[in-house]
C-alpha cells in the first residue's frame, strides 16, 4: 500500500511541475505564445493614438514600404516590432494587417506600413519615439502617421 501511495504522490508531484511549466497566455502580447495581437485608442500629449494591448505608442518609420520592415539589428533593439498574434485585430476605419519580417517573424501593420514600440517609452501612454531622426512617427486612430513635432511637456522624451 506504501508503495501505491508513493507512486501516486510521485505523478501528482509530477502532473504540478508539468502544469506550472504551460504557457500563460496573459503574458506579454509581443511575446512568442500565439496570444491575439491587440491595438486600440488612447488619447496622449499628441491626441488620439493607436497604443498596442499594453497602452505602449506604436510608430511607423519612414525607410520602410509597404508590406516591408527596413529596420533590423540595432535598429529592432531600439524599435522593437509589434509582434502579429494567431488573428489580426480589427480596428473601425483603419486597415490592419501583418507582414512577414526577414527573420520568418510576423508583425502588425497599419496600411501596410509596419508597426513598431520605442524602447525607451517606459510606460504606457509615452511618445518619447515622436519624430526621432525626423523618421519615426505615432500613429494617429486613422492609421495615418502624425507629423507634429514633440512638445516639451516631459512625456514626448524631448
Amino acid at each position: 500500500m506504501r508503495r501505491v501511495a508513493g507512486v501516486v504522490a510521485a505523478m501528482v508531484l509530477g502532473l504540478g511541475v508539468l502544469t506550472a511549466c504551460g504557457d500563460d497566455k496573459g503574458a506579454d502580447s509581443n511575446s512568442s505564445t500565439g496570444a491575439a495581437a491587440q491595438l486600440k485608442t488612447a488619447d496622449s500629449g499628441l491626441g488620439k493614438i493607436l497604443v498596442d494591448g499594453n497602452g505602449r505608442t506604436v510608430y511607423v518609420f519612414d525607410k520602410d514600404t509597404a508590406g516591408k520592415s527596413n529596420c533590423e539589428g540595432d535598429c529592432l533593439a531600439k524599435w522593437p516590432a509589434v509582434a502579429a498574434g494567431d488573428s489580426t485585430p480589427k480596428l473601425d476605419g483603419v486597415e490592419v494587417s501583418t507582414i512577414t519580417r526577414s527573420d520568418g517573424s510576423k508583425q502588425l501593420a497599419v496600411g501596410g506600413m509596419p508597426l513598431y514600440l520605442f524602447a525607451a517609452d517606459s510606460k504606457a501612454g509615452e511618445t518619447k519615439g515622436q519624430a526621432v531622426g525626423g523618421i519615426w512617427w505615432v500613429v494617429g486612430p486613422d492609421g495615418k502617421k502624425i507629423t507634429t513635432q514633440p512638445s516639451s511637456d516631459g512625456n514626448s522624451g524631448y
